[in-house]
């Protein structure tokens, strides 16, 4: 029987060095003689001890093991090396020109007579192998094993043995089967051609599109930049969504949490927000983890109907995905991120959604047997998402000045913030936005709660007339609801008390928005001076958001020179507002 570690094989410089031959036909004293001679150079032994043994699967030749060396110098070796070598044939070729290539191929073919690490299958079941016999596996390098099947190492134990997860079908994998190194970590290929593009964890088209073709190998895992590689996050990521970027700015380069209870409209803000960069030069990564293949269908149409699929790039992973595509989604979607982002462009990336993305990483550390910890997930599910989010950044000019933006969704039990997973998340990002399915049940989208969503970034993020012009809304706004749950308990109401209720109420109907439809910068200042200046106290509720929308549409038609000034100078002035607030009385008066 075969040892696995070389320690156990040479123990010390004066035992023989085993090397084990498995063949057919034994070897000449001739070719023992040249075998003693490359092992004695190759091992810097002096003292070789032969191992046969015949073994019919070799066909002809030897296939050498050396602890966990491999030397496959047999005719399944030559085979499965001329099999590698066929995998230039590409789909796209004609099938007129394949025998010819093939001829090439075969006629070109050189044998490696290189060594490799081998291992074997100690078991296999769940999307989980245990491997024996690769010491110097690396944790996080991907394995291949003889079907076909790539495979990730997850766990590096003390009796020698690896966890591996596997990335594809493990009906063909059984135990005693072959499993070598790659000496890589994962990754995909990448390049420009990628966008427009939906793409598995792996890198492989999904769309039914040609081939992506890209040369450079990106790895999905990869060191967050240093404190010295960042500057400030001073540049707003607008949403379009009136709410948002009023209340609750994000910058670029920030991390900003979606969260909420199922069907609370995550998903919508999401695109919403990636509809909103067409024409401003951001590239956007949306990363579907567990969805429903449906739901995730129905986001790509979404995003094709308002042309914004030209700029972004789907990672798909669904939910009849095995869990380790599942756990590798958003480090795949996070790698395409980069690499635009280290060439210096502006990136958005959505995690749509973590919750199930930590799901599958309990279900492979408990099918791993890691020790589950607080609600069964294993002790590192923090290190999980913060080692992902982390990456998020806005980069010095040194290094081009890029950013990626990230918006991670997590869904929520009963608006249970305090959960494991949602206080992990919240305590990693900048901010969250907290959707509220009592809003949302009650009509307003988007349903965000304004006491428990925050931005840290703030201010800081905003253009110089958002600032100006949100004024005193979120304070307002905190104070409505307060009055209304007090104005529940029925009892007159003083007049003050009354038009400030009935100020809070138009504030909620300027707020809601219709899905894909986010709003232009201009559209959104208007709005809030207007609102500021209190023109649509006097409008019953139902009618305010009609009067809002024709009055953004006679700015358009007829002051174009106010939106033009500020979509193109983005900076307040009391000259502006006047002229606002004039155009808009106007307006309303004549339109009672």
């Amino acid at each position: 029987m075969i040892k696995s570690n070389f320690d156990d094989i040479i123990e010390n410089e004066h035992e023989a060095l085993s090397v084990e031959i498995r063949c057919i036909t034994p070897p000449t004293e001739e070719q023992l003689e040249k075998l003693k001679r490359f092992f004695m150079a190759e091992y810097n032994s002096d003292d070789i001890d032969f191992i046969i043994k015949k073994d019919p699967s070799v066909v002809g030749g030897f296939n050498i093991f050396v602890g966990d060396e491999n030397y496959d110098w047999s005719t399944l070796g030559r085979i499965r090396q001329l099999r590698k070598s066929f995998q230039s044939l590409k789909k796209e070729y004609d099938p007129l020109q394949i025998v010819s290539l093939l001829k090439e191929d075969i006629e070109n073919f050189e044998l490696h007579a290189g060594h490799q690490q081998v291992g074997f299958v100690l078991s296999v079941g769940d999307g989980i192998a245990v491997i024996g016999g690769l010491q110097e596996v690396e944790y996080g390098e991907i394995v291949l094993f003889d079907c076909g099947v790539k495979g990730m190492v997850q766990d590096i134990r003390a009796d020698g043995t690896n966890g591996v997860i596997l990335f594809g079908d493990d009906s063909e994998i059984y135990e005693g089967s072959r499993v070598v190194r790659t000496q890589r970590t994962a990754g995909i290929p990448l390049s420009n051609r990628i966008l427009g593009r939906i793409i598995d964890p792996l890198g492989s088209p999904v769309d039914g599109g040609p081939e992506i073709g890209a040369k450079e190998y990106f790895p999905i895992e990869r060191s967050a930049p240093g404190i010295i590689d960042r500057k400030s996050v001073d540049r707003p990521m607008e949403t379009g969504i009136l709410a948002i970027d009023s209340m609750f700015p994000i910058g670029r380069g920030q991390r900003e949490l979606i969260i909420g209870d199922r069907q609370t409209g995550k998903t919508t803000i999401a695109t919403d927000t990636i509809i909103n960069q067409k024409e401003k030069n951001v590239v956007c990564v949306y990363v579907a983890i567990g969805q429903k293949a449906s739901s995730i269908a129905k986001v790509v149409s979404t995003l094709k109907k308002y042309g914004a699929m030209d700029y972004t790039v789907v990672v798909s992973s669904p939910a009849s995905d095995p869990a380790s595509l599942q756990y590798i989604a958003p480090y795949a979607g996070c790698a395409v991120a980069e690499y635009f982002m280290y060439r210096g462009r502006d990136v958005l990336i959505i995690y749509d959604d973590l919750s199930k993305h930590a799901v599958a990483y309990r279900t492979l550390s408990l099918l791993l047997e890691r020790s589950p910890g607080r609600e069964a997930y294993p002790g590192d599910v923090f290190y999980l998402h913060s080692r992902l989010l982390e990456r998020s950044a806005q980069l010095s000019e040194e290094l081009g000045g890029g950013s990626m933006t990230a918006l991670p969704i997590v869904e929520t039990l009963a608006g249970d913030v305090s959960a494991y997973i949602p206080t992990n998340i919240i305590s990693i990002t900048d901010g969250q936005i907290f959707l509220e399915t009592e809003q949302f049940f009650a009509g307003q989208r988007p349903a965000i709660n304004v006491g428990l969503s925050v931005s840290r970034v703030g201010g800081s993020a905003q253009t110089d007339v958002m600032k100006k012009s949100v004024g005193t809304t979120r304070l307002d706004l905190a104070q409505y609801r307060e009055m209304q749950s007090f104005s529940q308990f029925g009892g007159d109401l003083d007049k003050g008390t009354a038009r400030q209720l009935k100020y809070g109420a138009g504030l909620m109907q300027l707020l809601r928005q219709s899905n894909n439809s986010p709003m232009s910068l201009h559209r959104q200042v208007i709005t809030l001076i207007c609102a500021q200046a209190k023109l649509f106290v006097d409008i019953p509720p139902k009618e305010i958001k009609a009067a809002q929308l024709e009055l953004l549409d006679h700015f358009e038609q007829h002051n174009r020179s106010i939106c033009l000034r500020i979509e193109h100078h983005k900076t307040y002035s009391e000259r502006l507002k006047n002229d606002i607030v004039e155009t808009a009385r106007a307006f309303l008066a004549e339109h009672k």
